[in-house]
């Protein structure tokens, strides 16, 4: 089994697609491990506040067929392909790390650089794997948070109203 964190994230009726996104995770791959969930202004387009959090979870397949998998969920979630790369979305789930790989798989280069680059990537990451090593950097990603510019990209912990 590998241990892969997830990058989850919604701008269109988040709580509902987070859930969603989070319910067909749990349905496939069984326990899951949790941050916060986040809300952050939109970054590289003007747009709706996002939901982001980080999941960890075990798996047996193989990066080409976890992407397959985690498109198809957000496909069952409404998710549009056409159009910008930086534009609302009902559910997009990301591929953060794969065990310790370090290279291109399946198109999907890992880790991903969003890690180091974005607040609401990097500080749920942080916050369910605080002493994990980064796989290519290898520092903590504690120590990545410690060392982030927090003025650069607000975000604020809010809380799933509808019931689990």
């Amino acid at each position: 089994m590998t241990q892969v964190f997830l990058g989850l994230g919604s701008n269109l009726e988040r709580e509902k697609n987070i859930r969603a996104g989070l319910d067909a995770l749990k349905n496939i791959f069984g326990a899951l491990h949790l941050s916060s969930l986040y809300e952050s202004e939109s970054v590289g387009f003007k747009g709706s506040h996002f939901y982001n959090m980080v999941v960890s979870l075990e798996t047996e397949l193989s990066i080409a067929c976890l992407s397959e998998t985690l498109k198809k969920i957000e496909d069952d979630n409404g998710r549009v392909r056409t159009g910008p790369k930086y534009s609302p979305r009902t559910l997009d789930i990301d591929i953060l790390t794969y065990g310790d790989f370090v290279g291109t798989e399946a198109g999907i280069e890992l880790p991903r650089a969003e890690i180091t680059q974005n607040a609401f990537v990097l500080l749920p990451l942080s916050e369910i794997a605080p002493n994990k090593l980064h796989p290519l950097l290898h520092k903590s990603y504690a120590d990545l948070w410690a060392n982030y510019d927090k003025q650069s990209q607000a975000l604020w912990v809010v809380e799933l109203t509808t019931p689990a």
